[in-house]
């Protein structure tokens, strides 16, 4: 499918239902609002409710690729936004020793053939050997893209922190390149499982959307669609079982997926 917005809030439940995903008014709403105002949505609810496979569904209606940030304790700027690629480094200046040679010949001291390798230094700090982690690749994109940032509430604080820095105009800093700036902002989704609460900088930065098992009629209707020719009395029964299920004091309610499963 080619690239293209939404154009209205039916518009996103009618392709988004084109990609077996079924989009209860409140998310088309939100993914609408977000398309007009520019904004990201933060996704919250219980493990397995769909706020990844909204993300999923966005960027199949839309035609874009989908960029997925895993977050998980200790997660970093380096595995969130770039590495630089320290072996090709070395495999070049090895390639490279003779001219490195001639570069540095008649050096009278140390601080002479530091200042001669630093008016190269360009050379080995260049976008060759840049390799982009999600949020980069995002910012980088030569086209529109979906990104999601998926239970950021696994990341730390400080993580936090530098999500707000990005997220607020999509550029970067690399200190050997300058200033990165996205070429096209990219549709950002932040899931959240609620496992710890977000700060209140990240919520206001983006449209807050609570999403919650589905109702029965809804989940009968998932089953429906994602398993066809399923007889639907048993779809009916199934969902049935599992939304009693989920009604009892369990540790981990099922999901949808594991309706699915039944």
């Amino acid at each position: 499918m080619s690239e293209s917005q939404f154009t209205s809030i039916a518009d996103i439940t009618r392709r988004f239902e084109e990609q077996e995903y079924i989009c209860p008014h409140a998310v088309a709403v939100t993914v609408y609002l977000a398309g007009q105002m520019g904004k990201p949505i933060l996704a919250e609810g219980p493990a397995g409710v769909g706020k990844t496979e909204l993300a999923k569904a966005w960027a199949q209606a839309t035609g874009r690729e989908l960029i997925r940030l895993q977050c998980y304790e200790g997660l970093d700027e380096s595995k969130a936004l770039y590495e630089w690629e320290y072996t090709k480094q070395l495999l070049y200046t090895q390639m490279l020793k003779e001219k490195i040679g001639g570069i540095l010949a008649g050096a009278a001291t140390l601080g002479e053939a530091v200042a001669r390798l630093r008016a190269h230094e360009s050379s080995f700090f260049s976008r060759d050997f840049l390799v982009p982690r999600p949020l980069l690749r995002a910012i980088l994109a030569s086209r529109p893209a979906v990104l999601l940032i998926d239970e950021v509430d696994r990341a730390d604080q400080e993580f936090e922190a530098f999500l707000l820095e990005v997220l607020s105009d999509f550029q970067v800093s690399v200190p050997e390149l300058g200033t990165l700036t996205a070429r096209h902002r990219p549709a950002v989704i932040l899931t959240s499982n609620a496992t710890r609460q977000l700060s209140e900088a990240l919520r206001r930065r983006c449209l807050y959307l609570y999403m919650d098992y589905p109702s029965h009629e809804q989940e009968v209707k998932i089953v429906t669609r994602k398993v066809p020719g399923l007889d639907a009395r048993l779809a009916e029964q199934a969902v049935q079982f599992v939304q009693k299920v989920r009604a009892l004091p369990l540790r981990k309610a099922p999901s949808i997926g594991e309706t699915l499963d039944w």
